[in-house]
């Protein structure tokens, strides 16, 4: 039988439960002046290596990486903070000037 991954939990009787805390969560960020950001889970390894080191426990131990099939190095990404950087130079946020206020789960 194949069963979930190690470490890996189905959401199905608390569904519910799990659903109104991310609502919770939401508003509570959306009040304080707080956008949601949905970056994509698959993300260019080097944007990792780049950010917390190719060294570091994040790339060596928690980076799950493989080649797509351009031969480009793609990884799951191990935590959001890089991507939202990412997504608000490539948008050019940066440039825009002024304060934003991101939140994202997942």
């Amino acid at each position: 039988m194949i069963k979930a991954l190690r470490g890996m939990k189905d959401i199905i009787d608390n569904g519910n439960l799990y659903r109104h805390i991310i609502k919770i969560c939401e508003e509570t960020a959306q009040n304080f002046g707080y956008k949601f950001v949905e970056i994509p889970k698959l993300e260019e390894t080097s944007l990792f290596i780049r950010s917390v080191g190719e060294s570091s426990d994040i790339v060596n131990k928690e980076m799950y990486e493989f080649k797509d099939k351009s031969d480009n190095s793609i990884c799951l990404r191990p935590e959001g903070t890089a991507g939202v950087v990412r997504a608000f130079i490539e948008h050019k946020f940066d440039k825009a000037g002024g304060v934003r206020k991101y939140f994202y789960h997942g």
